[in-house]
């Protein structure tokens, strides 16, 4: 198919729609997001508010791009949403040709790396100065292939687009549906009939971190918080130190060691619980809560199970958020009278590996997941490269 070199000053036309801003009314600005995200509306702004008396109306189809931010990639068509609405001088606005270049290609052109990389060469400046120049940007040159080419490759992309966007959707479906299923089947196992016993009856340490305000030292011991512990997962890898006689200070009451449950005492993850799973010696800050459990009547990997449950997110929220604190702070006293189920120890084992295995087969299907839609993802800036090299 043939392609000519065609300068953007032989196909796009600078708008002059500029009107008169009248004090007393309001108007739509428009605003570029970068990388090639879109143009959409910055808000509604009273014409008072507005510096100058003037400001350029866009239409519906018309090419706008930021002086500031072109170079990143801040281009694109305006849709119909924002016809008339009004931009300042900062944000350039041309009229495509429509004989020779369709709106709708130079809004899949304008996203490709090499016309961000000519508006990026049309730029110039000093640091946080670095401005389009209109003149050098015109003076540039596009490949165009003829109009029912343009019509051709827009139709393709459209629809490719349209459907992965559709896949993405199910995608993401597909994963907030796992994430129901693996708590409405712990919910299941963990609310049976089983008999009912306050945390404190079967678990005989239930305490917190040290209410000290740490003093951090390069070396020293590890001192872990809240943002150790997510649900299931115990995380000290990132940690800071406080010195060896502060840590015996911290760790004189209660020692953390490996079997104990680790769950968040504040912030917007509290109730989030974890099991010690490393022989590693550590204090822990007040953020975190401690609990041992009584090994004869139950199993801390069960206890965790419940605590990151519904049932057990719902109680620990409604027992145990302190009074007058808008954030947020596991009361241990209501903590230790919560109620849960407490089966046989071999039935508690059977619902954590019953819940393992189903957290594993989620674990993989996000893995999935992840993986297709990172393909969703570079096949539209594929095509897309293929259509303007004219290799569809």
């Amino acid at each position: 198919m043939t392609r000519v070199s065609v300068p953007l000053a032989d196909v796009l036309t600078p708008s002059d729609n500029w009107v008169s801003i009248i004090p007393t009314a309001t108007y739509r600005e428009v605003t570029v997001r970068l990388w090639g995200k879109g143009v959409v509306e910055r808000g509604i702004v009273a014409g008072s508010a507005m510096s100058g008396s003037s400001r350029l109306q866009v239409n519906s189809g018309e090419f706008i791009l930021s002086k500031i931010d072109a170079r990143n990639g801040a281009l694109g068509l305006l849709p119909p949403t924002l016809d008339q609405a009004v931009v300042s001088s900062d944000f350039p606005v041309f009229r495509p040709d429509p004989d020779r270049l369709l709106p709708e290609y130079l809004g899949w052109v304008c996203r490709t790396p090499d016309f961000v990389d000519m508006c990026r060469k049309a730029s110039e400046g000093t640091t946080n100065r670095v401005r389009l120049k209109i003149d050098r940007f015109l003076a540039s040159s596009i490949s165009l292939p003829p109009i029912e080419e343009q019509r051709r490759i827009v139709a393709y992309l459209d629809a490719l687009s349209a459907k992965i966007t559709e896949a993405r959707t199910l995608h993401d479906q597909a994963a907030e549906e796992t994430v129901a299923l693996a708590g409405s089947i712990s919910g299941e196992f963990l609310s049976g009939r089983w008999p009912q016993m306050k945390l404190e009856e079967v678990c005989p340490i239930i305490t917190d971190g040290t209410h000290q305000t740490p003093r951090y030292t390069e070396q020293g011991a590890i001192f872990l918080s809240a943002q150790n512990v997510k649900p299931f997962r115990f995380k000290p890898e990132k940690h800071r130190k406080v010195s060896h006689d502060d840590f015996r200070s911290y760790t004189a009451r209660n020692k953390p060691r490996r079997g104990d449950v680790l769950m968040t005492r504040v912030g917007a993850g509290i109730g989030e619980a974890a099991v010690i799973d490393q022989e590693i010696d550590f204090a822990i800050y007040v953020s975190l809560a401690l609990i041992r459990t009584d090994s004869t009547r139950l199993s801390p990997e069960y206890l965790v199970q419940w605590l990151n449950s519904p049932a057990g997110r719902a109680s620990s929220h409604r027992e145990t958020l302190g009074r007058g604190n808008s954030q947020g702070n596991l009361n241990l006293k209501l903590l230790r009278a919560v109620t849960l189920p407490v089966p046989p120890l071999p039935e508690q084992r059977r619902i954590v590996a019953e819940l393992d295995a189903l957290q594993a087969k989620a674990d993989t299907l996000k893995g999935l997941q992840t993986e297709s839609a990172a393909e969703l993802d570079a096949l539209l800036p594929a095509a897309l490269d293929r259509a303007l090299k004219g290799e569809l």
